[in-house]
């Protein structure tokens, strides 16, 4: 598997992420199936959310016997200092552990969503207290939707976040607005040495209206192998990425660990022609469900 740092946190990653949103309705043996797949393949970067339905209570049994052996992180969606606090406390009984590696801020997609978090009383004071009383080592933030990269700019302005978890995608790369902010945190992730991961790396688009959703994910996903490669292989190859996280539905990982493990034997040429030449290949950001 391979592995790369996590910007000055140090830790040396699994360049896919354990996205534990695909176990936030399922039942505790898929689960289990799952997370055993992961570790076997070398995956030692799960990255979970209060949010996610069940799915630190399905990670909660296994937590205490890997702590050890893989980076944990979580979320607080919450805004205010009061509600983020509970939701870490509460993390941390589901999850079976008494720390975490990394806590972010969920969903910080625009800059009213990062005005509340950085307000006096705001979520940002809850997890720099969490830091404070040990309960966790690393501070990031998260987001979705097309303002996310500038967000997640901003928000580097006002915190020194160890770690951002961003949108990135062929299609989104190819926004010529999303690109430029996209770059521009790039170079300050990169200047201030933090950790830069993406989501939505097999984003296909929005599920079509009465189309059957045979996915978990709220946007419909790649499930084809070859182009699950060159997604991959794109975001791979992108300069200053830390790690990607999985989509969020236990029968696309499979694929996903598949494509990783094989990463470099397809070219940039290659991956290019295939994603160029997608049709009805969207943004997924449009209609979110939250």
């Amino acid at each position: 598997m391979l592995k790369r740092r996590l910007g000055r946190i140090g830790y040396e990653s699994s360049v896919v992420m354990f996205g534990a949103a695909s176990l936030g309705a399922v039942t505790q043996e898929e689960a289990d199936q799952s997370i055993s797949h992961a570790l076997k393949n070398g995956v030692n970067h799960f990255d979970t959310a209060r949010g996610y339905g069940d799915a630190e209570l399905r990670m909660g049994p296994w937590m205490p016997k890997v702590q050890d052996d893989i980076f944990l992180a979580t979320k607080t969606g919450q805004r205010s200092k009061k509600e983020a606090k509970e939701e870490i406390l509460q993390s941390l009984k589901r999850l079976q552990v008494e720390k975490l590696d990394l806590i972010q801020l969920h969903a910080v997609c625009n800059m009213e969503d990062l005005d509340q978090c950085t307000r006096k009383g705001g979520a940002l004071e809850a997890v720099v207290e969490a830091k404070e009383e040990g309960l966790v080592d690393h501070i990031g933030i998260t987001g979705h939707g097309h303002l996310a990269p500038a967000t997640h700019l901003e928000a580097l302005n006002r915190y020194d976040f160890d770690a951002v978890l961003t949108p990135f995608n062929y299609y989104l790369y190819s926004m010529p607005e999303y690109k430029e902010d996209f770059d521009a945190l790039v170079k300050e992730t990169t200047k201030k040495d933090v950790a830069l991961r993406v989501i939505k790396a097999i984003a296909k688009g929005p599920w079509k209206e009465n189309q059957k959703k045979k996915y978990a994910t709220w946007y419909e996903p790649f499930d084809e192998q070859k182009i699950i490669d060159a997604c991959v292989h794109f975001v791979l190859s992108h300069e200053g990425i830390s790690a990607f996280a999985s989509a969020g539905d236990v029968h696309l990982f499979p694929k996903i660990v598949d494509s990783v493990l094989r990463f470099g034997e397809m070219t940039d040429d290659e991956a290019n022609e295939i994603l160029s030449n997608i049709p009805e290949y969207y943004t997924p950001f449009v209609n979110m469900p939250f």
